[in-house]
C-alpha cells in the first residue's frame, strides 16, 4: 500500500497564527499547504486571497496548492500565480472554457489541476483529462469543513485510475473532504495520489502515514 502525498488544508487551521499551522505541517509529514480560497459566490463562505498567501509564501518551501472555488477563475490565477501558488486548482463547474484556462495556468508556469464536485461525473471531464497534472475529486460538498465523506466519490478516483492506465494519461489524483481515520485507508486503496485533510490533521487526530 502506497502514502499519498498529505496536502494538509489551512481551511481548518486557527486563521490567527498560519505560521504555526505550516510549521505544523512540515513537522507532521505534510508534502502540500492546501489552500481553500472562497469568494461567497461559488461556495457561501469567504476565506483568504492573494495578500495572505503572499505573506506566508516566506514561511516554507512546500508547494501551494490553491484550490479557487470561486467563480471566474480565469480572472484570478496570474494574480495567484504572482502571490506564491506552485498549483492552481480550479472547479470544472465554474467556467465554460476548461481547457484554456488549463493552457494559461501553463503558460504562467504552474501545475493546472481541474476539481469536481460530488454530483459532476468523470465522464463531465473527459475531455480535458490528457491536459490537466491534478483532478481533485471532492468528497464532500465544497465550502465547509469537517463534513462526512460522500463514499460514492471514491468510485469516482478508482474511475479516474482506470482512465489513467488505459489512455497513458499523466493526471495525479487528489481527494478532498472528510479524509479522517475511519476513511484514509478507503481513498488509499481507491487509488489517490494527493490526500487533502483538513479538521482531523489539525486536531492531531489524524494517524498518518499508514
Amino acid at each position: 500500500m502506497k502514502n499519498p502525498l498529505l496536502a494538509p488544508s489551512l481551511l481548518s487551521a486557527d486563521f490567527s497564527d498560519l505560521s504555526k499551522a505550516i510549521k505544523l505541517i512540515e513537522d507532521k509529514n505534510g508534502k502540500v499547504v492546501h489552500i481553500d480560497v472562497m469568494d461567497g459566490r461559488f461556495v457561501p463562505e469567504i476565506t483568504y486571497g492573494q495578500p495572505v498567501i503572499r505573506s506566508i509564501r516566506k514561511l516554507t518551501d512546500l508547494p501551494f496548492d490553491v484550490h479557487l472555488m470561486v467563480e471566474h477563475p480565469e480572472e484570478q490565477v496570474k494574480s495567484f500565480a504572482q502571490a506564491g501558488a506552485d498549483w492552481i486548482t480550479f472547479h470544472w463547474e465554474s467556467t465554460v472554457h476548461v481547457h484554456r484556462l488549463i493552457q494559461q495556468i501553463h503558460e504562467l508556469g504552474k501545475k493546472a489541476g481541474v476539481a469536481i464536485v460530488p454530483s459532476t461525473p468523470i465522464s463531465a471531464i473527459s475531455e480535458i483529462l490528457e491536459y490537466a497534472d491534478i483532478i481533485l475529486v471532492m468528497t464532500v460538498n465544497p465550502g465547509f469543513g469537517g463534513q462526512k465523506l460522500i463514499p460514492s466519490c471514491l468510485e469516482k478516483v478508482k474511475e479516474l485510475v482506470l482512465l489513467r492506465e488505459k489512455k497513458a494519461y499523466s493526471y495525479k489524483i487528489s481527494v478532498d473532504g472528510g479524509i479522517n481515520n475511519e476513511t484514509l485507508g478507503l481513498a488509499v486503496d481507491a487509488g489517490v495520489d494527493i490526500l487533502v485533510s483538513g479538521s482531523s490533521f489539525f486536531n492531531g487526530s489524524l494517524k498518518y502515514p499508514l
